[in-house]
């Protein structure tokens, strides 16, 4: 018997070598499903960012992490520098998204929306602090990832203010300060003194501050 290309045993043989479903390769459709080589550098360098510091980790290792090639990574970001302001613009978006949400919850009531921002800190005090380690990494003026840095701590400053002149403080702007040097202040002493030194009476310290301040009035 001869065998001819539309065989039974050759259309066997040729979905054994190049199988197909719905008509389209199944190494084909993974691919589709896989994130883009921008998403991976961006999601590898992010996680090493946070486990390692920036510093630490080259463009080499995110690469090879992120299973791609230092080329592709250059198409998709100028360079490392910019890869890191990316990573704080994001934390910058996320932070406010997560700011706005929780003073939705307490309109026009300044004082309940910043006992909740420090409860909301307090919870978190021990989670890495993109900003705050990137501040102390960072030190360069010109460098893109410090002016998202500063930009994101000067727009804290002006909400505390805002929230502080809402709350009728005779002081407003006296007041924002010793509340922002006191978020500044849990976030650097958890590093060294960890979740049960200062840092853990943050909410009682902004509580106190707050009551001192109107009292003044």
């Amino acid at each position: 018997m001869i065998l001819t290309g539309n065989s039974p045993v050759n259309q066997r043989l040729d979905m054994t070598r190049n199988p197909r479903i719905n008509g389209q390769s199944p190494l084909r459709k993974r691919d589709a499903n896989r994130p883009s080589a921008r998403k991976r550098i961006f999601d590898t360098a992010s996680e090493l960012f946070y486990l390692k510091g920036i510093r630490a980790v080259g463009v080499e290792t995110i690469a090879a992490e992120a299973d791609t090639t230092k080329m592709s990574l250059y198409r998709n970001f100028p360079s490392k520098d910019e890869l890191v302001a990316e990573w704080l613009r994001e934390h910058d978006a996320n932070f406010w998204k997560t700011w706005d949400a929780m003073a939705s919850r307490h309109p026009k009531d300044p004082r309940r929306q910043i006992k909740a921002a420090f409860a909301l800190l307090a919870k978190h005090v021990a989670d890495p602090k993109a900003m705050a380690n990137a501040a102390v990494e960072l030190t360069e003026k010109d460098h893109p990832a410090r002016k998202v840095i500063e930009a994101h701590k000067a727009k804290l400053r002006s909400r505390l203010v805002q929230m502080c002149t809402q709350l009728g403080a005779p002081e407003p702007r006296l007041l924002a300060d010793q509340l922002f040097l006191l978020m500044e202040g849990a976030q650097v002493t958890t590093q060294t003194l960890g979740v049960r030194g200062p840092a853990r009476s943050i909410a009682r310290a902004a509580k106190m501050l707050i009551d001192a301040n109107l009292r003044a009035s």
